[in-house]
């Protein structure tokens, strides 16, 4: 037996094989247990932390989506507000083209009307006028033919007496 316990030590500070073994029983043991109780655990963290990783990753992902797309509503809205503005305001000078239109015509309108009816007034003022004037020729031409039936008058007397009649008549006016 000291031939094999020769042969498994190795010179006088050589490597004791036994040892060897022994420690490489231990270690596969220990590394048996550690696949057991820390390897399964630890590898469960690890897990457990890349889906934490990897669930982050796609709610940031998310987040920018839903963040692109609420950037591209808002664009949107804001286009369509200016949209929506820019025709108000289409709309508002419409409305007052056609108010200035609408003023600007009844205003001629009232100024035709206001025209007709002083042309109205003074035909009127002008009708009067003359039916004043032919009642005083017609009450001339009466008193005279009267005074000359009075009087019968010579042609010179005649002429004085109409052209004084006249002067008579131009002053009442």
């Amino acid at each position: 037996m000291q031939g094999f316990t020769e042969s498994l030590v190795l010179g006088a500070g050589g490597l004791n094989i036994g040892d060897m073994i022994i420690q490489l029983v231990f270690f596969l043991g220990l590394l048996a247990l550690l696949g057991k109780f820390a390897w399964g655990p630890l590898m469960n963290m690890m897990k457990e932390r890349e889906d934490y990783v990897a669930n982050e990753i796609n709610t940031a992902e998310k987040s920018r989506e839903e963040a692109q797309r609420m950037q591209r509503e808002a664009s949107e809205e804001l286009k369509a507000t200016r949209q929506d503005a820019q025709n108000i305001i289409e709309d508002a000078r419409k409305t007052a083209g056609q108010q200035e239109r609408d003023i600007l015509e009844s205003a001629r309108a009232e100024a035709e009307r206001m025209k007709e009816s002083a042309r109205q007034e003074i035909e009127q003022e002008k009708e009067k006028a003359v039916q004043a004037l032919k009642d005083q020729v017609a009450t001339m031409s009466v008193m005279i033919a009267s005074k000359v039936i009075e009087k019968e008058l010579s042609q010179k007397d005649q002429e004085a007496l109409i052209n004084q009649y006249i002067d008579e008549a131009g002053e009442e006016r």
